[in-house]
């Protein structure tokens, strides 16, 4: 993903109300229930059958480093579904995101304005409208830069333009991110 996608991953998954399985032979089993076979694990992780057989009968018990990598995060991906559709959905309708983020803004607005981007850290309470297209654009597959685009637009509304209660037909632009954060 990207750095957009990644922190809304984070953010869904401090939801969960229990820990990931710890050893490789419970991610295996736990992916082979999810996936309904051992063939699809091992399409997925890119590995053979067998030695995904040999792990769910934990006759392997510590896979390599890159394997460990990719089976941890698949099992991350699909863990607890229902509690990653309710926190998407609460943040969706009621409670809406913080974005914590320093990045270099810039801005297209009135002529006589200074509108050079400089550095900023903020922290500010998305609303759940912008919370819901992200979280939406996320599940169809949007690129990292649309993903910007959204979060942008959403720190314009709620930041710079206050709800439209100042700085009418402000853009905002939201570049050199060197760090972001979403919280539910």
């Amino acid at each position: 993903m990207g750095i957009v996608g990644d922190g809304l991953e984070r953010a869904v998954q401090q939801a969960f109300t229990r820990p990931i399985p710890k050893s490789a032979g419970a991610q295996m089993r736990y992916l082979v229930k999810q996936l309904k076979g051992t063939r699809a694990v091992a399409d997925t992780l890119g590995i053979s059958q067998r030695t995904v057989e040999r792990y769910v009968k934990d006759q392997i018990r510590r896979p390599r480093a890159d394997l460990a990598q990719r089976l941890e995060a698949a099992v991350r991906a699909r863990w607890q579904p229902r509690i990653r559709a309710q926190a998407n959905q609460q943040a969706a309708t009621s409670t809406g995101l913080v974005i914590d983020t320093r990045a270099r803004f810039g801005f297209t607005a009135a002529p006589g304005t200074t509108d050079d981007a400089r550095l900023r850290h903020l922290t500010v309470a998305l609303p759940p409208q912008y919370a819901a297209r992200l979280f939406d654009a996320q599940e169809a597959g949007a690129s990292e830069q649309q993903l910007r685009d959204i979060a942008a637009e959403g720190l314009g509304e709620a930041y710079f333009r206050d709800g439209g209660r100042r700085a009418h037909g402000l853009e905002v632009e939201f570049t050199d991110v060197e760090h972001l954060e979403f919280d539910l």
